[in-house]
């Protein structure tokens, strides 16, 4: 009699359960990120946004329960604070900076080869301090000092969560239909990152 070999812990499925587990974290990612999305459409309550989202896949991982809007409403009602919305108003600065290095790589103006990859740059490392800030779990949450001490003491995730920045503008420049969707990647890479560095998870990749 031939024994059926146990199939590994990735396909592994609950009784009922049509999809495997790894359809299930990507169905979550994807509404997290519609949900941040729409969070997001204000403006200045973008960090407290992705900072919900973050919360709320955090909770999935480790109680093994599925997203619902509900826990991401709970979590964003939780940050949606003063010290949040006044970081938001960070969100049109940084797409300010992006404008006018746009605007200097068409100009010739003395500087220009300079100023502009010194702005792209700086836009790319406020937009992984501001992941890894937003990442945070309490009492840390929303705090940028505590996002750039582990930006310097863990530089491979920091580099891995630039890489996500960079293609994630990439597909936002080239499939503009995707922007609602990317916020989802961007915060699972972030969270990923975060319970990397603490150790309180494993995450796959």
């Amino acid at each position: 009699m031939t024994q059926v070999p146990a199939l590994p812990p990735s396909d592994r499925r609950e009784p009922g359960e049509v999809f495997s587990a790894g359809f299930t974290l990507f169905a979550d990612m994807l509404l997290v990120g519609l949900l941040t999305a729409v969070a997001c459409l204000p403006v200045v309550t973008a960090p407290a946004a992705f900072a919900a989202a973050s919360a709320t896949l955090r909770r999935a991982a480790e109680d093994a329960v599925p997203v619902r809007a509900g826990t991401y409403a709970g979590h964003l009602r939780a940050r949606l604070t003063r010290g949040s919305l006044l970081g938001g108003l960070a969100v049109p600065l940084l797409v300010g900076i992006l404008l006018v290095d746009s605007a200097l790589t068409r100009t010739t103006l003395p500087g220009a080869d300079v100023m502009a990859p010194a702005l792209a740059l700086l836009a790319l490392g406020s937009a992984v301090l501001a992941l890894r800030a937003t990442a945070l779990p309490a009492p840390h949450a929303l705090s940028p000092r505590e996002g750039l001490l582990r930006c310097a003491a863990d530089l491979r995730g920091s580099l891995l969560l630039a890489g996500a920045v960079v293609l994630a503008a990439l597909l936002a420049w080239s499939i503009p239909v995707l922007i609602p969707l990317l916020p989802g990647p961007l915060v699972f890479a972030a969270t990923a990152v975060d319970l990397r560095f603490t150790g309180a998870a494993r995450p796959v990749v």
